[in-house]
């Protein structure tokens, strides 16, 4: 079985942390070696207590379930013999509440456009590509979201 790590690491700078005046950034150093700026979404926290430069978790998790869905489709439109030249996702995550009064992430869209070199595959095999692409994200796989996908 495969096994992935992340460290979070948050220090205090500076603010006061009992009435929630504190820095929510913090970092995140992955296992492969990348080292992220990241924080609370300032849509959740408002700056100054946020970076809206930062990557914040939300963000993570819509952009995890885009890139595997794209790595995955990049791999079955190579196996069916197309050649991609460049893919382009600007994928959407939207909160919502749930029943309980909790925030969660209700919906992932997918708005994937490929440019091939030659010609790609039609619409009927187009869609087929992403359907089979999303059965094997495992990310999408493994979480609850609706996951949709939009061709262009």
């Amino acid at each position: 079985m495969h096994e992935y790590q992340a460290s979070v690491i948050w220090v205090r700078e500076s603010g006061p942390f009992a009435d929630g005046r504190y820095s929510r950034n913090h970092q995140w150093q992955l296992g492969g070696g990348a080292v992220c700026r990241a924080s609370a979404s300032p849509q959740v926290v408002p700056v100054p207590y946020s970076d809206p430069g930062a990557i914040d978790p939300e963000e993570a998790f819509v952009a995890s379930i885009s890139s595997c869905h794209m790595l995955w489709f990049l791999d079955l439109a190579r196996q069916a013999g197309h050649e991609a030249e460049a893919y382009h996702d600007p994928a959407v995550g939207q909160m919502s509440r749930a029943a309980d009064g909790g925030l969660w992430m209700a919906k992932v869209t997918l708005f994937p456009t490929t440019r091939w070199a030659g010609p790609g595959p039609d619409g009927r095999e187009l869609q087929a590509l992403h359907e089979t692409a999303h059965e094997k994200c495992y990310i999408a796989q493994s979480v609850k979201t609706e996951v949709e996908i939009r061709l262009t």
